[in-house]
């Protein structure tokens, strides 16, 4: 098949594109061209920034595509471009979404599932803060979503849309469970604040590229579905597990929300403590797509060996360390 990957190339875009190489395709990837994608030769490489419709439709016109991958579909703009260029163009597109269009839902209840989407919306939180930038997110995938959707059942545009909560892998760049692993191996306390206490249910990003060479092989029946790991755990639960893989005993410090904001450690200490981390059933996916989701201790495992071997540069998060043990360290003395 000839396959375009649209942004990503970082993260799940990689490993996409390495196994879709190994499987005998051809794949192009467009993407500003920014960043080093440390992938084969053999793959075409376009250049556009997609936010620029000019800049797009240059890269695209007269491509045609059995498959597009989009990885950076974020705005509703974006969206009416894309079904514009490749309408006609491409024999399935598969748009990777985010669990967050369910956060934005008035009254929707954890976990979500693929019909948790339709209902009313919360308003908008204060502007200018992290909140609204959250809540900025999610609104504006669902106006994305919203576009293709219509698109599908007013011109057959051919769609898929995959869900994805927290994803978890080698290549995050975002180093979210590496900033963890570095705190409980230097032996100082988790900063973590007191709520919300939600649940985790994160994705393995290997079961991402899963999931979407799965929908390659389905026809697009303009469905949604939520890729997301089978166990469900919270944040004390998932980090015995990371420090039982690296033999330590996690030391979970809890402070109110608000004390950990005012001193400027949050999210850095604690990523996955977010109300903005979605949980997400996966029922449709093992239904429809036929996914098998990899067990939870088993990819976190795989995760801290590549760490271990291939030393990771420290976060931005990791720099204010120091800060975060003096803290606790004055709070406990002052009990």
């Amino acid at each position: 098949m000839n396959i375009l990957i649209i942004g990503g190339t970082r993260n799940v875009g990689h490993f996409l594109t390495l196994e879709l190489l190994n499987a005998g395709h051809n794949v192009t990837l467009l993407n500003r061209g920014k960043t080093s994608d440390h992938l084969p030769d053999e793959v075409e490489r376009l250049r556009a920034d997609r936010t620029d419709s000019f800049q797009l439709e240059k890269a695209l016109i007269g491509r045609e595509f059995d498959v597009v991958v989009d990885n950076a579909l974020y705005k509703q703009q974006e969206a009416e471009t894309i079904v514009r260029l490749l309408n006609g163009h491409v024999g399935h597109y598969i748009f990777l979404s985010s669990g967050q269009v369910y956060l934005v839902r008035e009254g929707a209840e954890r976990p979500f599932s693929e019909e948790s989407y339709e209902g009313r919306l919360i308003p908008a939180p204060k502007a200018n803060t992290f909140a609204y930038e959250e809540w900025q997110y999610g609104i504006d995938k669902r106006k994305a979503e919203d576009v293709v959707a219509k698109a599908g059942q007013e011109q057959g545009f051919p769609f898929t849309s995959l869900r994805l909560p927290m994803v978890n892998g080698e290549r995050d760049h975002f180093s979210r469970l590496y900033g963890y692993v570095l705190r409980l191996k230097d032996g100082g306390p988790i900063l973590v604040p007191e709520t919300p206490d939600y649940a985790l249910r994160h994705i393995y990003s290997h079961d991402v590229v899963k999931a979407l060479l799965l929908a390659m092989k389905q026809p697009a029946k303009g469905r949604a579905y939520n890729i997301s790991q089978d166990e469900t755990t919270s944040l004390e639960e998932f980090l015995d597990i990371v420090g039982d893989l690296l033999g330590v005993q996690p030391q979970l410090i809890h402070f109110r929300r608000g004390l950990l904001e005012a001193n400027g450690f949050l999210p850095d200490c604690s990523p996955f403590s977010e109300r903005w981390m979605s949980e997400l059933t996966n029922d449709r996916s093992k239904a429809e797509l036929g996914m098998i989701y990899t067990p939870l201790r088993d990819y976190l495992s795989k995760i801290i060996a590549y760490y271990e071997a291939n030393p990771q540069r420290d976060p931005v998060g990791y720099k204010r360390r120091h800060r975060e043990i003096q803290f606790a360290q004055q709070t406990a003395a002052e009990k």
